[in-house]
């Protein structure tokens, strides 16, 4: 029901491209739950902004376009959910039957030190701690930009929760230079390692056979009508 209000009052992006049958009903209801924390004015504008930039209509990848817009359009009330979700984080369990138990919540400070175990943080000595990418811009990371950062494996976060990671005492910083203009980067997390010459024309798994690319360009190189070369 409430989805059906949505549709037909504040989310009209929405609503034609599931008639249009870009979009299933489900992948709508990923755009409605995205946005219904936020004013419908908000809401309105993300709708007519998703509609026009995805290329990528499934509803997983749609809810992350969603979120990210979200971000851009309301930067303080992101950042006003955000900082709630953290403070009602908890863990909590619940007794079963058979003599069975599933742990769901308790307090704040005892999911901290779950986290902070399973991150391999203080207390764990020897043991190896997490790794976690964030990709952000050097102006933002500093302070004088808010752009949007973006948490590898999940996608866009507020500039505030990228800087509370950067200057954590226990974060450690990678430089990595994009290109000058347009910021493009390749992180090597989502590249495949390819064989410059085929494994079955007899290419080795080996340094000088292998090169990095990224998926759309080493799907793309077996397709009929492409060729590839490299130089020294």
């Amino acid at each position: 029901m409430a989805l059906a209000v949505a549709l037909t009052s504040y989310l009209p992006c929405t609503l034609a491209a599931m008639e249009a049958g870009v979009i299933n009903e489900y992948a709508a209801s990923r755009v409605f739950e995205a946005t219904a924390c936020a004013s419908e004015d908000v809401a309105a504008e993300v709708d007519s902004l998703w509609a026009g930039r995805s290329d990528d209509r499934n509803p997983p990848a749609l809810r992350r376009l969603v979120n990210s817009l979200l971000m851009r359009v309301d930067p303080e009330g992101y950042e006003r959910r955000r900082q709630e979700k953290v403070a009602a984080r908890r863990l909590e369990i619940r007794h079963g039957e058979h003599g069975s138990s599933t742990l769901f919540t308790m307090d704040q400070l005892r999911l901290d030190a779950l986290v902070e175990r399973c991150l391999g943080s203080h207390g764990c000595a020897g043991k190896p701690k997490a790794q976690i990418f964030v990709h952000i811009d050097l102006p933002t990371l500093l302070g004088p930009r808010d752009n949007p950062a973006e948490l590898a494996g999940c996608g866009d976060i507020s500039p505030e929760m990228a800087r509370a990671i950067a200057f954590d005492a226990d974060s450690v910083w990678n430089r990595i230079v994009d290109e000058p203009m347009t910021g493009r980067n390749r992180p090597a997390q989502y590249t495949d390692l390819d064989h410059k010459r085929a494994w079955k024309d007899g290419g080795g798994a080996d340094q000088a056979n292998f090169r990095p690319l990224c998926r759309v360009h080493h799907v793309l190189r077996g397709e009929p009508g492409w060729t590839f070369t490299t130089d020294e």
